[in-house]
């Protein structure tokens, strides 16, 4: 049975070099035979995260709708790009809100806890985000998801893509392919656990 791992870019602008890096990582992720999903965190709008929010109103339904999407897949592809050396907001908040989510109806919904995750950073910098990455690893593992090792930085990303998607510099294609084919293993292990 394929893997299925969920692909998001951590930016929602129109060309945003996260979102580039997505539909690259998207591309060989199919190539390698996983059931791809791709989304935009622009399709889930979310307040600020916010407990007198969460009290009054409840967890919102965005936030609900997105966990349901994780859980509903075995591994996930975050990649982010980096704002003032750290996680993007749009990003920080999706997971701080879907980190609120403990059920759907009547159904316990725990979409982070085990789960298998990869990363990857872009920026137009020669740091590719590093920082951006190392953040994010560190809050992904605070809530319980299985960070594989391997990892795809960009740099320089306004002239890393060919006009096709494609990477420019062999050292990143190589390193995309690593980072799929242990996302790939990861999630496939972690579904034969979370089979019934």
């Amino acid at each position: 049975m394929a893997a299925r791992i969920l692909v998001f870019a951590g930016s929602s602008r129109k060309g945003a070099y996260s979102g580039k890096t997505a539909d690259a990582a998207m591309k060989e992720l199919a190539l390698q035979g996983a059931e791809v999903t791709r989304l935009s965190l622009a399709d889930y709008p979310l307040p600020i995260m916010d407990e007198d929010h969460e009290r009054e109103r409840g967890v919102p339904e965005s936030a609900v709708q997105l966990a349901r999407q994780i859980a509903a897949h075995d591994g996930v592809l975050i990649c982010t790009p980096e704002y003032n050396g750290s996680v993007p907001p749009l990003l920080k908040n999706a997971i701080d809100w879907v980190s609120r989510v403990k059920s759907d109806g009547s159904r316990a919904l725990r979409p982070y806890p085990g789960r298998v995750v990869g990363v990857c950073s872009s920026s137009n910098g020669h740091f590719a985000g590093i920082r951006s990455a190392n953040h994010l690893r560190a809050i992904l593992a605070h809530i319980g998801m299985e960070v594989v090792s391997a990892q795809v930085s960009v740099p320089n990303a306004a002239d890393a893509f060919e006009a096709d998607g494609a990477f420019r510099d062999e050292r990143l294609t190589k390193g995309m392919s690593r980072l799929c084919e242990s996302l790939i293993e990861h999630a496939r292990a972690f579904s034969r656990r979370v089979e019934p």
